[in-house]
């Protein structure tokens, strides 16, 4: 297979100790086991993508590390250490950051108004500090992506790559060590999902992890380092995906197959 990314997985250092571990966790609704003794970790400046199809359990499973749905069972260690996740504000607390693929933007306001929705900085007699917003807002924009100029535009205006730059530049501003990203380049069309991938790469540098949730394979072999497939519940296995095909993964997604296997039937 011809690779073309421009960041090898050869090129982290998975020596030390994982930024983010997920242990054996285990998430029942009833009788359905959606998540059931999944294993996987994550070291800083990789994106591992997690893929399967509906119902695979990968959404479930984040959920447990943001917060929204905590873990019957298992174990969650950022920076080796035992990390107490209940909900999203004890997440945030480890530097966990989601980014959902509706990005939860408030339309009607500029850039420097959603990276502070709900967090808005406040002058001594209690009135919104927008000019601090707005200088804090360019100075996080001025690292992830110096061409984004639109900071007093409505989000509603803006395109597709540039709404993710904003719900980016929120995480990252409150120390985002930790970015779940829901299908970032859903509906976006070439010049806007290059845009994001070079988001990406900036937060690569800064040796933020990622969790890429995608159902875009191609994506997923742009953008990831390692792949981890889930069926009904399960992981079928973690792969590099310089070591694999496509339809490796493809076998994996729809067969539990390990790479290897899809010929040998």
């Amino acid at each position: 297979m011809t690779d073309t990314s421009t960041t090898t997985s050869s090129a982290l250092d998975r020596s030390g100790v994982p930024l983010c571990e997920m242990r054996d966790i285990r998430v029942s609704f009833g009788g359905l086991h959606a998540v059931d003794g999944v294993t996987i970790d994550l070291y800083p400046g990789e994106v591992v993508a997690l893929v399967g199809g509906n119902g695979a359990g990968k959404s479930t499973l984040v959920h447990t590390l943001s917060g929204a749905h905590p873990a019957d069972s298992g174990e969650i260690r950022i920076n080796g250490e035992h990390a107490t996740i209940h909900n999203p504000r004890d997440a945030r607390e480890y530097g966990v950051e989601v980014i959902y693929q509706k990005l939860a933007l408030a339309d009607n306001i500029d850039a420097g108004g959603n990276v502070f929705l709900g967090r808005e900085l406040r002058t001594r007699t209690g009135a919104l500090d927008d000019e601090a917003m707005d200088s804090a807002t360019q100075k996080v924009m001025q690292r992830l992506n110096p061409r984004f100029k639109n900071l007093k535009t409505a989000v509603r205006s803006l395109s597709g790559g540039q709404r993710q730059s904003v719900a980016i530049a929120r995480a990252v501003h409150f120390n985002a060590k930790i970015l779940i990203m829901d299908e970032p380049t859903a509906a976006l069309g070439p010049a806007e999902t290059a845009q994001v991938r070079d988001l990406i790469e900036q937060l690569r540098a800064e040796n933020i992890g990622i969790f890429l949730i995608s159902h875009d394979i191609h994506d997923v072999f742009d953008l990831a380092d390692r792949i981890s497939v889930m069926l009904q519940g399960k992981l079928v296995g973690t792969v590099d995906k310089h070591d694999v095909t496509k339809d490796d993964v493809l076998a994996m997604i729809i067969a539990g197959k390990q790479p290897g296997e899809a010929l040998t039937d």
